[in-house]
């Protein structure tokens, strides 16, 4: 959720730092801020601006350091203000930056005032800073550890200490973290992109470990059972293609950006796919999926969507019943598990902290230890607990609002379908290879779907002006038109919903009228006369239709009806392809009304907290 970047050199790591931040900014910018250490003495630097802003505040204070530590914050604890912002100190020795929440923070705070600390913010951070500090004695790694075991929820942290000037202490459990190993400099980051451009040699952090990270030299310590912590080893990996991943070129806004890569990531998500095979998805494959006679979908938000479309086509193709839950909701009610259940979790990062801590739920208090993850990241947590994964090749995806992540998911969940048809006996030759040549010409599909940006912004300024929009489809178009109102409502602030079209005349109708945008997702599928009953009923009562639909759907705009016609009918690849033009209206409309799409209020991008 929020940014930590930490670096340890022989040169000043203030521009190190702030380029980090600028490239994290995306998981929080309620506030951000830096520490470095110059001389023994520690030197803070906060703002609830940008950081672009605190930058400028940096160099106006002539703030500089070898060793240092920053952070962009998405607010949990505490209001968006400049004393709640990290790093947070503890007189004037210790300097910390956290991601996560300390969930007995409250205790430990009537105890730590209880010995005399001030407490000058209302975060749960604050807490941290002062318990390394109460358990200092005179070595900075065993502060650390000793204060972590007395800590209870999520964390990544990392520490510097005004007496210690040569070592930076990170530690983690429940939120990500990295170490990057650079010439005569090393770093500390939640994300590995953070460092992009300074090093591509990547360590990535266990739970529960604690590392000491100095300008030559670092070691990892892992927890044991018994809660102490030995020596532990860790693999270097080589992550290349950070440091230009997140530069805007020719667009406006990452969204944008990210909407205009959607072919190319469709494209590389398939790359290799020859066959509807179970070694997609991991060597042990074919045996769960042979043992498999249910799905669990475990998701949140946008990839929740991506688990409804999932679950039309395996239905239909493998016919395999398939359940979707919301991953916050499921973990928290008591269900019924069946060990030969197929749990698949959907995210974009692999953290998402409820989603994870759904997964391990399912696993280790239901039995049920049949696993695979969707995911965009193959180093992430989720990835790493589940016995299978599908890797998509979306790439650094920086928009809080998910475009190609989303398509390249339902890609990954369309080759889950027709394997499991495939083992089934549901999937001949021909028909394997009729489906494998539509994806093949996804992509182009997909770039003339775009090309029909120009009618769509016309609609945007027609909804810049509104304050409510419906959203109708149905069948599999249904969760396409869920995620078309989540869209809508993230960046642009209009209040959207979405209904199956036949539930219009159960409630939603009583809202319509000219004030109420409906946008409706037509396909020329065996619904479509249905859905055109739908769009009349609208009609009847003075709404404005916008209406998606297919070349062949024989739908003509006149009076109340605006219609783009996609130039062809993909038949269950539809919702790729309708998906696409609902973005670009919520991109345009949010444009037209001035939002910071990229970063809208009160979102970010990477869950990691409940």
């Amino acid at each position: 959720m929020c940014g930590i970047v930490a670096a340890i050199s022989k040169r000043d790591i203030v521009p190190i730092l702030l380029e980090g931040l600028r490239r994290l900014e995306y998981r929080g910018y309620d506030s951000c801020g830096i520490a470095t250490l110059n001389e023994g003495s520690l030197t803070r630097v906060r703002t609830v601006s940008r950081v672009h802003e605190l930058a400028e505040c940096a160099s106006e204070d002539d703030v500089t350091g070898t060793i240092g530590i920053a952070h962009t914050r998405w607010a949990t604890h505490g209001a968006p203000e400049v004393c709640n912002a990290h790093p947070h100190i503890s007189c004037d020795h210790i300097a910390v930056v956290h991601n996560g929440i300390i969930e007995n923070y409250e205790q430990l705070r009537r105890d730590l005032q209880a010995k005399g600390y001030d407490f000058t913010s209302q975060t749960d951070t604050e807490v941290i800073a002062h318990l390394i500090n109460d358990n200092d004695d005179g070595d900075l790694l065993r502060a650390v550890m000793s204060a972590v075991k007395l800590i209870q929820g999520s964390y990544a942290i990392a520490v510097i200490a005004n007496d210690e000037p040569n070592r930076v202490i990170a530690a983690r459990q429940g939120s990500p973290m990295v170490v990057g190993l650079g010439d005569g400099e090393n770093f500390v980051a939640s994300d590995a992109m953070a460092v992009g451009g300074m090093t591509e040699r990547i360590v990535y952090i266990h739970e529960g470990d604690v590392v000491d990270v100095r300008p030559d030299s670092w070691k990892v310590y892992e927890r044991t059972v018994g809660g102490d912590y030995i020596p532990a080893k860790r693999d270097v990996q080589v992550v290349h293609a950070y440091a230009g991943a997140v530069e805007l070129g020719p667009y406006h806004h990452f969204m944008q950006k990210e909407i205009f890569e959607q072919p190319c990531a469709v494209s590389d998500t398939l790359e290799g796919v020859a066959a509807f095979s179970p070694t997609l998805f991991g060597t042990d494959a074919e045996r769960i999926f042979r043992n498999t006679n249910r799905l669990l979908f475990l998701a949140c938000g946008t990839s929740y969507y991506a688990a409804l479309t999932a679950k039309y086509w395996i239905e239909e193709v493998a016919g395999i019943p398939c359940d979707v839950e919301i991953a916050s909701e499921y973990r928290y009610r008591v269900s019924v598990p069946d060990p030969q259940t197929l749990v698949v979790t959907i995210s974009q990062s692999g953290e998402t902290a409820d989603t994870l801590a759904a997964l391990r739920h399912a696993r280790d208090d239901l039995g049920m230890n049949q696993t695979l993850t969707i995911c965009n990241v193959a180093t992430s947590a989720m990835v790493n607990e589940s016995c299978l994964a599908y890797i998509t090749r979306a790439g650094v995806e920086i928009g809080v609002a998910s475009t190609k992540a989303f398509t390249t998911q339902l890609i990954a969940l369309y080759l889950l379908a027709f394997t499991l048809a495939k083992l089934n006996g549901r999937l001949n030759l021909k028909a394997e290879e009729n489906e494998l040549k539509r994806l093949r010409h996804l992509p182009a599909a997909m770039s003339a779907v775009l090309a029909q940006e120009p009618q769509l912004i016309a609609w945007a300024e027609c909804f810049a002006a509104k304050q409510h929009a419906l959203f109708l489809g149905r069948g599999v178009h249904y969760p396409i038109a869920l995620e078309g109102a989540l869209k809508l409502k993230e960046i642009s602030y209009i209040h959207a919903e979405a209904y199956p079209a036949g539930e219009l005349k159960h409630g939603p109708l009583a809202l319509v009228d000219r004030e109420m945008p409906v946008v409706t997702v037509a396909p020329n599928d065996r619904l479509l006369q249905k859905l055109k009953s739908n769009m009349q009923e609208v009609r009847a009562r003075g709404g404005e239709l916008y209406v998606c639909a297919d070349g062949d759907s024989e739908i003509d705009s006149n009076e109340g009806m605006h219609v783009i016609r996609l130039p062809e009918n993909y038949g269950r690849l539809s919702p790729i392809l309708h998906v696409l033009p609902l973005q670009l209206l919520a991109y345009h409309t949010a444009l037209a009304r001035g939002t910071d799409v990229d970063k809208p209020r009160n979102l970010a991008k990477s869950v990691t907290v409940e």
